[in-house]
């Protein structure tokens, strides 16, 4: 099986994760996404560079595996592919695992909602430039 993968559409998609991650957690739902998933002000302010340098090389991960997923097949198949791996995939695995630890609907919905919208955007991007 040949793979071709364009490093800079990886590049790109991972970077894409990691700013919707940082407008999700920081612009849209801050406040309720720290109370329902038990996340202090002290605990935000500790271990930051290792929480920004380990989601970013995750982000990368999840676009190179989705790029080879992706192939060359373009922007709209990018897009529906990250869109079933977001929704179909990670936030149904998200969902057994709160549902498993009891938690709460609010917190699974920003998770979920995050995950849905990263993957859609960087399977659009991975399949425009590939």
């Amino acid at each position: 099986m040949n793979i071709n993968i364009s490093w800079l559409a990886v590049l790109l998609a991972a970077l894409t994760g990691f700013l919707v991650g940082g407008l999700w957690y920081t612009v849209l739902f801050p406040k309720v996404w720290q109370r329902e998933a038990g996340v202090s002000d002290d605990q935000l302010k500790r271990g930051t560079v290792r929480v920004f340098a380990g989601s970013f090389m995750l982000s990368g991960v999840a676009s190179l595996v989705l790029s080879a997923f992706i192939g060359a097949a373009g922007v709209g198949f990018g897009a529906l592919a990250g869109l079933a791996v977001g929704a179909g995939w990670v936030a149904a695995a998200v969902g057994i695992n709160y549902l498993f630890e009891r938690r709460s609907l609010a917190l699974f919905a920003i998770n979920a909602g995050y995950n849905i919208v990263t993957f859609t955007a960087m399977g659009a991007i991975i399949g425009a430039l590939q």
